[in-house]
């Protein structure tokens, strides 16, 4: 199997895995309601696609102890070291890429200490860098042996391009749609000088149908019989009914 297909399945099933992950982190630690975690509504989140994806090359590229005659455990260490780094900068850039540009918060850290704009701190740091040393240590050989197994078998020829065929098409008419809805939040968000956060959003909309006593939408999270705009305004103006009550 060639790198670029390997990369496509790592990041296919570092997606998929990754929003698991989320729904239950989100359930049962954060906001203890089953919600569609990330901006896309199918059941992946892109970011954990690239960081497995990323992970993956930079263990199989970098060999510290081959380069310049180090012990295994200082090898360890320093690759550990990178993955956790790399996995930090991901954060950072997808963080930034939506608060700057789309005026969208996917994730928030704001309480946490030493945070920046709250898309990443020491805390989460920390964990991803634990995080790459469960990958190196206990994913890594299996993930190799698992894409070997494919690049010897005949279902490389058919299985694996037709699932990767189906999961794809579905992605990116998922990532367009939702970058649609995205824009729109965005005008919103821009013309009254917010940054509208995802998941508190979802809530809202949740709350509301809930009180209307409407059909909650776990995975089509913005699906309502209300305009999505009016959804929007209405947590807008309770996001700056906060603030004017902490100001007084």
């Amino acid at each position: 199997m060639d790198l670029f297909l390997c990369l496509c399945v790592l990041f296919c099933v570092g997606s998929i895995s990754g929003w698991v992950i989320e729904l239950f982190y989100r359930r049962f630690f954060s906001s203890h309601k089953w919600i569609n975690p990330g901006f896309l509504t199918g059941p992946y989140l892109p970011l954990y696609g690239f960081g497995v994806a990323l992970l993956f090359l930079i263990i199989y590229y970098l060999h510290f102890d081959e380069w310049f005659n180090l012990p295994r455990i200082v090898n360890d260490l320093l690759i550990i070291l990178v993955l956790g780094i790399a996995m930090t900068i991901i954060e950072l850039i997808a963080g930034l890429i939506f608060i700057d540009g789309l005026k969208i918060k996917l994730w928030d850290y704001s309480t946490r200490p030493l945070n920046y704009k709250g898309i990443i701190c020491p805390l989460f740091s920390l964990i991803w860098t634990l995080v790459g040393a469960l990958f190196y240590y206990f994913l890594y050989d299996p993930f190799v042996n698992l894409l070997n197994w494919f690049a010897t078998t005949s279902l490389q020829d058919a299985y694996i391009p037709f699932f990767l065929g189906i999961f794809y098409g579905v992605f990116i008419v998922d990532l367009n749609n939702s970058l649609q809805l995205t824009v729109k939040i965005r005008k919103l968000a821009k013309e009254n000088n917010v940054i509208v956060t995802f998941e508190k959003l979802k809530e809202n909309i949740r709350d509301v149908e809930k009180e209307a006593k409407k059909k909650i939408h776990y995975i089509f999270a913005f699906k309502s019989e209300l305009p999505l705009k009016d959804h929007v305004i209405n947590y807008i103006s309770k996001i700056k009914n906060g603030d004017n009550k902490k100001s007084k």
